[in-house]
């Protein structure tokens, strides 16, 4: 699959979501659910990293499968707000990281 039809999918199941919760999208509200899903990424990163409490241990094969879960909620939230701001990533990524276009 396409970055552009992960950025469209990842978007019509996020704004179905908070449609059938009643939240109203705005740049604000994507931009603090992006800060929660980095927060919940970072959490669950030093779980898997065994850098928290050893009450919250998990095993390798389970807090990867958190670790995962967490990075690719921050990933969808990107691409929904990159949705909602009518960017296309994947013309943004090749221009800054692989052309370095945007870089000269």
């Amino acid at each position: 699959m396409e970055i552009k039809q992960l950025q469209n999918k990842a978007s019509k199941v996020f704004l179905d979501n908070l449609k059938r919760d009643g939240i109203k999208v705005s740049d604000d509200y994507l931009l603090l659910k992006l800060t929660e899903e980095l927060g919940e990424f970072a959490q669950s990163y030093l779980v898997h990293k065994k850098r928290c409490r050893p009450e919250k241990y998990l095993s390798p094969q389970i807090s990867k499968k958190e670790l995962s879960k967490e990075l690719s909620d921050v990933l969808g939230l990107i691409l929904v707000i990159a949705e909602n701001l009518n960017i296309d990533v994947e013309e943004a990524l090749v221009k800054k990281w692989i052309t370095r276009e945007w870089i000269k």
